[in-house]
Parts: C-alpha cells; structure tokens; sequence
C-alpha cells in the first residue's frame, strides 16, 4: 500500500495572490509547485493577512534584530514602520497557519523568506534599513514548533525530494 504524498503549507504571496505589504505577490515559478497544484497538495495562506490585517498595510519587522520565537515569547515586538504596534495580529496570524496546516494534515510548509512572518532563513532586523539577518519570523517559529518542517524558496528542490 503508498502512502499519499504530505500536503504543503504554502505563503498565498508565493503563488502569486496580491496579498504582500505592497499589495503584490511574488510569484514562485517551479515545476514542482506546478506539479502540487496539479495534485492538489497545496494549502494556501497569507498569515499576515489571516491575523486580520489589510491590503496594502504598513511595513513590518520585529524590533531589535530579534526572532519571530522572541515575539512568541514576549521579548520582541513586530512594529510597522509607521511606528504601529502589530505584534498581535502577527501572533494570531501565526496561530491561524498552524490551525490550518494540521486541519489540512500538512506536514511541511514553503513560506516566503525575508517575511516578519514567514522568513525561515532571514529577515529583516527592526531598522527598516534593509539590513537582514538569519532568523524565522512569527510564523515560520511557530509552525517548526508544531513539528511542521518549513522551508524557503532557496530549498523547494530539497522539499520537492521530501515528500514525494
């Protein structure tokens, strides 16, 4: 008997939704998010957008060069860069993927990296400056601490040959 291939979380932006800060996405062209589609293996979210915030929406980044596990535990903030507090609706967004992902029996997630939310890589330090560093934002913290393994664009080839 085979076993049906793990279905995959994937960031809404990365196939193309309109959904980023900016109101655009960034659409991720590779033959094995075509073949997941094709399956219908793909679960889509935006988690930014499922903790309730809008379309186009300030830019954000967790403060201090700190972790989206630091926000999770109360050290760090996620601030817009007009000075909002959104640490909240991040934390929920975050808690809504993970929600989803299990309902959905997903066992791995491509999240978009350099994302206060769902960076798995990098992502920006708090200055606005453009300036990155290595760390997971709020989602992709709080999806590898449910077990679920997340991965970038930079990695899809190495997902791709993981859940085949």
């Amino acid at each position: 008997m085979t076993h049906a291939p793990p279905k995959i979380l994937i960031s809404a932006c990365l196939l193309g939704q309109p959904v980023r800060y900016d109101g655009k996405g960034k659409p991720l062209f590779h033959p094995a998010v075509d073949r997941w589609r094709e399956e219908g293996r793909l679960v889509t979210i935006c988690p930014e957008m499922a903790g309730g915030m809008p379309v186009p929406r300030p830019p954000a980044e967790i403060e201090n060069g700190a972790s989206g596990l630091d926000v999770l535990e109360g050290r760090a903030r996620v601030l817009e860069v007009t000075g909002g507090d959104v640490t909240a609706e991040f934390i929920a967004g975050a808690e809504k993927a993970v929600a989803f992902a299990r309902a959905n029996g997903c066992t791995h997630a491509l999240l978009i990296d350099g994302s206060p939310s769902c960076g798995s890589v990098a992502i920006y330090d708090g200055s606005f400056s453009g300036t990155k560093h290595a760390g997971n934002g709020v989602t992709a913290a709080l999806l590898k601490r449910a077990g679920i393994a997340v991965f970038s664009p930079a990695d899809i080839d190495r997902l791709d040959v993981l859940t085949r």
